[in-house]
């Protein structure tokens, strides 16, 4: 069976604590403030890593964004002071052949800005964290608002526009063939697009090898 990738949204209390198993995973905050295993991040900042991790809330409590890879569904205990609610799995199908990297990136639009139809050379999701966006695939049109999260096969084409009266944004994560290591993962479609100017703006959260699942 493929490995899953999942995104979990998790709201500690301030001062709370949430221990997870060894799994890759990016964590990203939404908001207020957490340390993981020594470092204290706040909004918009991540941690990644693939070991055994602890998160604790600072005062203000913390909101956060667990993306996770996996072999198996999720099995969590309920931890005083945690509400984590699973936003979206799914089935890796077309996870690439050999080695991997786990990419976590944001991805920024200015008002009306669009992503011509493209590609991408592996599976991820997307969540978005300001502003609106409309993603186009397989002849169907979803549009989605803060917090809506979304899966993206990679080799299926895909057309998003942004909210044309405000900035938009989203948060992804990508598992990805490793020799892509610092380089994009974008391919356009059509040959004409490609000399189209491309207005997003990227931030590089973490871009590092991992292990391939079991199974």
């Amino acid at each position: 069976m493929p490995p899953e990738l999942r995104l979990t949204e998790d709201i500690l209390s301030n001062d709370a604590t949430l221990a997870l198993p060894p799994l890759p995973r990016m964590i990203f905050v939404v908001h207020g403030a957490v340390t993981i295993d020594g470092p204290t991040l706040g909004d918009g900042e991540a941690w990644h890593g693939d070991g055994a991790a602890t998160l604790k809330a600072g005062q203000p409590g913390a909101a956060c964004w667990r993306f996770e890879l996996a072999s198996a569904p999720a099995a969590e205990s309920p931890t005083a002071g945690v509400s984590s609610r699973e936003k979206l799995a799914a089935r890796l199908e077309t996870l690439p052949q050999g080695e991997l990297l786990l990419r976590g990136d944001s991805v920024g639009f200015p008002p009306g800005g669009c992503a011509y139809l493209h590609r991408h050379q592996g599976p991820g999701i997307r969540c978005l964290i300001e502003g609106g966006i409309r993603i186009d695939t397989h002849g169907r049109a979803t549009s989605y608002g803060p917090g809506g999260a979304w899966y993206e096969s990679g080799p299926d084409a895909v057309f998003a526009q942004a909210a044309a009266d405000r900035a938009s944004r989203f948060v992804r994560v990508m598992i990805l063939p490793r020799a892509l290591i610092g380089k994009s993962s974008f391919q356009y479609v059509n040959e004409a697009d490609k000399d189209k100017p491309r207005v997003q703006q990227y931030k590089i959260l973490a871009d590092v090898p991992i292990a391939r699942p079991a199974g």
